[in-house]
């Protein structure tokens, strides 16, 4: 028998809510305990329009391409990284950044129990092929980025220096982060400005003086205009090449991407 050409997405289940700060929202799903325990961190959702009891959803091909419905389906396409997996109970927590108008933010806004969110695939959080790194460490990001950094500093192993730059509106958006003793956690407020207006983490980053240690990872997601300054200062005058740093930009200023159908 041949493997079918596609399947549905696995579909997880809302079953608590609630407010982590004034500006992030944590959603915690359930599903079969078999796709949590084998998703990797960064997960593909499928995000349906606020009260849509039905959504159209798409299926996955055998490759991995999701294969979208004919017509209009209002299912938009956001990448998250679980905050938490559970493989024993099947839980994972998700959290959301609220500022703006799109279909996630509009979603966990209102996200209650018995909401469900689609999942298409997942992928892993850009590290190294041997895992956290062990010697020097820079984690830049903003709000967008706390759940994959917290993820990353928490695999970290005791030994692990260096330095988290972390970029929130203000003191009430800062979260608890464990970290090893040897990596300083650094909040940087931008107050009133709007998110992507100012460069407060660029400017970190650029104020740092490299370690001058051979063993240096830097990891970089957070608004796509402040990312490509970080990465340029990161090959030029820290020196770090591709195997040395993951840098993405999670979101652009001004732009939605991946609307619904």
């Amino acid at each position: 028998m041949t493997d079918p050409p596609s399947r549905p997405v696995d579909v997880l289940t809302v079953v608590a809510a609630r407010a982590v700060t004034p500006a992030v929202r944590r959603v915690t799903l359930r599903g079969a305990p078999e796709v949590v325990a084998a998703a990797e961190p960064t997960l593909a959702l499928l995000v349906p329009r606020v009260g849509d009891p039905a959504p159209h959803w798409p299926d996955v091909a055998r490759d991995g391409r999701i294969v979208w419905p004919q017509g209009s389906h209002g299912v938009s396409l956001r990448s998250y990284t679980a905050r938490r997996q559970d493989p024993v109970t099947g839980e994972l927590d998700i959290d959301f950044v609220l500022h703006g108008d799109g279909p996630a933010a509009a979603w966990a806004a209102a996200a209650a129990p018995g909401a469900v969110l689609g999942v298409a695939s997942t992928a892993p959080l850009g590290l190294r092929d041997d895992g956290p790194p062990s010697g020097w460490l820079l984690l830049a990001g903003d709000e967008t980025a706390l759940p994959a950094i917290a993820r990353i500093l928490g695999a970290a192993t005791s030994g692990t220096r260096g330095v988290a730059l972390l970029e929130v509106a203000g003191a009430a958006e800062e979260q608890e982060l464990p970290a090893p003793p040897g990596v300083e956690v650094r909040w940087l407020h931008r107050g009133d400005a709007e998110p992507g207006v100012t460069s407060p983490l660029a400017e970190a980053v650029a104020a740092l003086q490299p370690p001058g240690s051979d063993d240096v990872f830097a990891w970089v997601a957070a608004e796509s205009a402040a990312v490509r300054t970080i990465r340029a200062d990161l090959r030029s005058r820290w020196g770090l090449g591709r195997a040395g740093h993951h840098a993405i930009g999670y979101w652009r200023r001004g732009r939605a991407m991946s609307p619904a159908g």
